[in-house]
């Protein structure tokens, strides 16, 4: 077997079925599995998975086991000569998998690949490559600095700069929620450190491929939306969780002195709360939408139950609405069918119109919601179609 997915999900029901979905699209030509790890979910993810995908390995943990021992769980069961981490709250082309497979057979140093990611707007997700995140280089996310000296070699290695979104090549840091690498090496390594409830386990990871020795990659030849943070909630346990996470990792590659302990913690502690800080839910009055499907029905079964003015599209490439002025009054919403457009075409979508005015919600194929976010630090939104 070529490739194994595991995808580990908490109670993000919807996205995981969006997630699985598009999962099976793009492996239909590979020879593959699924494995969804369940951490004990409250929002009928089981129920909805036994129902839709009875034929996917569901894993049903009795209690929330955590982002590192839930993985493994999963790795565990896996025949893939690769596997990939998978975030539920991820959607990826058609063609994904494929490319990045030719792509890891071509390395003869192959640690981790990861690819383009990016959020529910279009927007790249600059934390899917990174550097190790030393304390100078922590020290420089923090303050910033990587943003006022992006060319700078001593300043711009949180982000892994010295490669543009839109460049191949070797970097120290690959985010979890999508990670390609062989199970020999996973197992080779330990895997994620369960040790490390989460947030910091994707970083350990990264850093034991690289002192085995292996080159990890970023991959920009094709995107992935990741709409993040679904099944976290920045709130003081989120604090908690993430500064003992950065803590973690410091104390375990770094070793530490109490000085080194106390300037790590101010860091880590600054670190958490600007990301909660971050978190600060953009909800738009929609004042019409625009589908993009070949089904009338479904235009006026969404008008009816929306009640708003329904533009239907049959052509993702018809330009004629998107070269008309916008109104900064009136807010547009576009809403793309999966059972007439493909992952891949939406994806694209979304890049080509990003920071034009539009919100997008994608419509996933046989499924009835629709879903997507608007911020990449916020929680998403799913409305059902009646």
């Amino acid at each position: 077997m070529q490739l194994s997915v595991i995808i580990l999900n908490y109670n993000v029901r919807y996205f995981l079925e969006q997630c699985v979905l598009s999962v099976q699209k793009a492996l239909e030509n590979i020879d593959s599995e699924i494995i969804v790890v369940d951490n004990f979910s409250t929002d009928g993810s089981c129920a909805m998975m036994k129902q839709r995908f009875p034929n996917v390995k569901l894993i049903e943990n009795k209690a929330n086991l955590g982002f590192p021992k839930g993985n493994n769980i999963g790795v565990a069961e896996a025949k893939g000569k690769y596997l990939c981490i998978l975030n539920p709250d991820t959607v990826v082309a058609e063609d994904t998998f494929e490319k990045i497979l030719r792509f890891a057979e071509s390395k003869t140093d192959l640690g981790i690949v990861g690819c383009k990611l990016i959020d529910g707007t279009g927007n790249f997700l600059p934390e899917c490559k990174r550097g190790v995140p030393t304390p100078w280089v922590a020290f420089t996310k923090i303050f910033g600095l990587y943003k006022l000296f992006p060319k700078s070699s001593l300043f711009n290695k949180y982000y892994a700069q010295h490669l543009s979104e839109n460049e191949t090549g070797k970097v120290d840091i690959l985010v979890g929620a999508f990670m390609i690498m062989k199970r020999d090496l996973y197992l080779q390594v330990g895997g994620f450190d369960e040790n490390c409830f989460m947030y910091s386990d994707d970083i350990d990871l990264s850093y034991l491929v690289l002192k085995s020795g292996k080159s990890n990659y970023y991959f920009h030849e094709t995107s992935v939306i990741h709409y993040k943070g679904e099944s976290t909630v920045r709130d003081g346990t989120y604090m908690k969780r993430f500064r003992e996470a950065m803590q973690f990792f410091y104390k375990k590659h770094f070793g530490g002195s109490f000085v080194f302990d106390v300037l790590m913690r101010m860091g880590a502690f600054a670190f958490a709360l600007l990301k909660k800080n971050q978190q600060k839910q953009v909800v738009y009055d929609v004042s019409e939408y625009v589908l993009i499907s070949s089904d009338e029905t479904l235009k006026n079964k969404l008008e009816n139950q929306l009640q708003k003015k329904i533009t239907r599209l049959a052509d993702i490439d018809e330009n004629l609405l998107f070269s008309q002025a916008k109104s900064p009054e009136k807010h547009l919403e576009i809403l793309l069918d999966n059972n007439n457009v493909t992952f891949k075409a939406i994806i694209a979508f979304l890049e080509r119109f990003k920071n034009k005015g539009f919100t997008f919600k994608i419509i996933p194929e046989s499924s009835f919601f629709f879903i997507g976010s608007n911020n990449s630090n916020d929680r998403g939104e799913i409305i059902e179609i009646a």
